[in-house]
């Protein structure tokens, strides 16, 4: 198997190479970068899939970036996948991204997004992100394969992004809201797994991607914790606090609102995850390297 990855120095990307070598497959992994129009140039004939994962993710939105979601998320992507498609490529694999649905989630209230949840993206990233998913559709073929991955957050070793700013946080903080939630994450390892099982097997489609099992916010940020010898105290009278008002400011509803996907809509056709607890995928995220402790 020959697959191209998108963006050079992804995360994404150069985690499924990490993982497809764990694994022993068998496969020749080529990165490109899409920066310029060099990749234009590149013949795609030789390749039996394409992961494409480069796009505008953690950079602050104003009217001047605006045009340039849209170049990339969207525009850019279109012009690989035909390209793709007119040379010969059989699988297309998008990276889109739980944003599309413009839900965030509130503290107290469940909010639950399944397959028929309709799509009304509030950024200039979920758009750009929503609106390249509707051309690719229009690429399906019976022998252009695309699958697209609607992700809600990564983590996984040194993974940037938001994780990167939770581990921060659970290395300072000694104290914590007690409030029990639920929101749906992705582990890194079984992102890659996932992406290398539709490409193995040619598998196109619409696919919502987490977890086996939704995490709550306060045992994540106190597994990390536990992981960099630390304790965090969780409050309950700060937890009443942020119950109360939270839900009037965007940070705490990110952090601490209910927001994830049916386990009935996150089914992939014979694909089944490897034994990776919630524990030991927070350890590798902060380890990546040890034998996992068992407590």
């Amino acid at each position: 198997m020959k697959v191209l990855i998108t963006g050079e120095n992804s995360y994404a990307g150069t985690q499924l190479e990490k993982r497809i070598t764990e694994l022993n497959m068998n496969w020749d992994i080529e990165f490109i970068s899409v920066r310029n129009n060099n990749w234009k140039q590149v013949d795609f004939s030789v390749y039996d899939a394409i992961y494409h994962v480069a796009a505008i993710v953690h950079k602050k939105e104003t009217t001047e970036s605006k045009d340039l979601y849209y170049k990339i998320n969207r525009d850019l992507t279109h012009d690989l996948a035909v390209k793709a498609k007119d040379e010969g490529v059989k699988t297309f694999v998008f990276l889109s991204t739980m944003a599309i649905y413009g839900l965030i989630g509130k503290i107290g209230e469940e909010t639950i997004i399944s397959k028929d949840t309709i799509p009304k993206p509030t950024s200039n990233y979920g758009k750009s992100k929503l609106e390249a998913e509707q051309l690719l559709n229009s690429l399906q073929s019976s022998e252009f394969n695309v699958s697209i991955l609607r992700i809600p957050m990564i983590y996984g070793y040194e993974c940037p992004g938001n994780y990167k700013a939770l581990s921060k946080l659970a290395k300072k903080t000694f104290v914590f809201p007690r409030i029990k939630n639920k929101r749906s994450f992705i582990y890194i390892d079984h992102l890659s797994d996932i992406v290398a099982h539709l490409i193995k097997n040619k598998i196109s489609g619409l696919f919502l991607v987490k977890n086996p099992e939704d995490i709550d916010t306060l045992k994540m940020v106190s597994e990390i914790a536990l992981n960099n010898n630390r304790k965090i105290y969780s409050s309950y009278l700060l937890g009443i606090f942020i119950k109360y008002f939270g839900n009037n400011f965007i940070i705490t509803r990110k952090m601490f609102g209910n927001v994830f996907y049916s386990n009935n809509d996150c089914v992939i056709p014979n694909f089944q995850f490897k034994t990776i607890s919630f524990e030991e995928s927070i350890f590798l995220s902060e380890n990546f390297k040890g034998n996992f402790p068992l407590h």
